[in-house]
């Protein structure tokens, strides 16, 4: 049994691993093929990078690059997420950003295009989707993702929109340095960033199941074998075609363990009807699970 256990949290780390590593090419493609040529700057730790490689570019004896820059505002970042998340969840991230830094120093800039309407769209979709695919496999890319994790938690907000939030500065900071227009054309590429994210990373949409069913026993045991959901059950109900008695069960889940309950339904009873509809918020207790 510890062989296999062993065999599957190896398999597990080789995963994140290269997770990890994807999320660095993605971020450094946006960064030097479509960010820097369109004059565009990027959410969150990215973008402050970007911002103080311009101006220390300008202003000072030595410029720091985006690299070394992302890399530096994410070590008090670090600390925080060791005390507040997890310490496996803060090794990750610590990789995560070393792959974003080295890949963006690697990986040459290729100018495309110096159109900054699609530097801004293709940029943000391509960060959004690499940012989303780190965080639905349990790895932060740092910066303002352990700021909003530990906000999510609290608030209940999605990440789209707490990088958002926490944006308006960026693109301030591009309107003084590159003029007003870039301004706005960073605040579109922010834009798609953020639905991009929120696309790709499903555990913070919410959404509620109601089961009506004759077999409640069976099926609360398959759902709850599946995922860690509390269920309400609603006895007495009666089927309005052949008046035969039912049990309303109803629980939340989030959209990421959609597939666990259709395999749970399939196997604890197929006939049941099922409805699921999007939640908009959620008051009380909503378990999620630790990094």
């Amino acid at each position: 049994m510890d062989d296999v256990q062993q065999l599957f949290r190896r398999h597990t780390y080789t995963a994140k691993f290269s997770v990890a590593f994807f999320y660095g090419v993605l971020v450094s493609i946006a960064v030097n093929f479509f960010w820097t040529p369109g004059h565009i700057y990027s959410s969150g730790a990215t973008g402050l990078a970007q911002l103080i490689n311009t101006l220390t570019g300008r202003y000072a004896p030595v410029q720091i690059t985006t690299a070394l820059g992302l890399f530096l505002i994410n070590v008090p970042l670090f600390v925080l997420a060791w005390k507040q998340i997890g310490k496996s969840f803060t090794v990750f991230t610590f990789i995560c950003v070393v792959f974003a830094s080295t890949m963006i120093r690697v990986i040459q800039p290729v100018h495309l295009t110096t159109d900054p309407i699609i530097c801004a769209i293709f940029g943000g979709a391509v960060n959004g989707y690499g940012t989303g695919f780190a965080l639905k496999n349990s790895i932060s890319t740092g910066g303002l993702d352990i700021i909003g994790i530990v906000v999510r938690r609290k608030t209940g907000r999605s990440m789209g929109s707490i990088n958002m939030a926490f944006n308006s500065l960026i693109v301030i900071s591009a309107g003084f340095v590159y003029g007003w227009p870039y301004a706005f054309y960073s605040a579109l590429g922010l834009f798609v960033n953020a639905k991009v994210i929120d696309m790709t990373f499903t555990r913070q949409q919410r959404m509620q199941v109601m089961v009506i069913t004759s077999r409640p026993k069976t099926v609360i045991d398959s759902i709850q074998n599946h995922m860690r959901r509390g269920i309400t059950i609603v006895h007495g109900a009666e089927g309005a075609y052949h008046h035969d008695e039912k049990t309303i069960l109803f629980t939340v889940i989030t959209r990421y363990e959609m597939d666990a309950l259709e395999v749970a339904m399939e196997e604890a009873d197929p006939k049941a009807f099922v409805s699921i509809s999007d939640t908009v918020k959620v008051l009380g207790h909503f378990y999620e699970p630790k990094w």
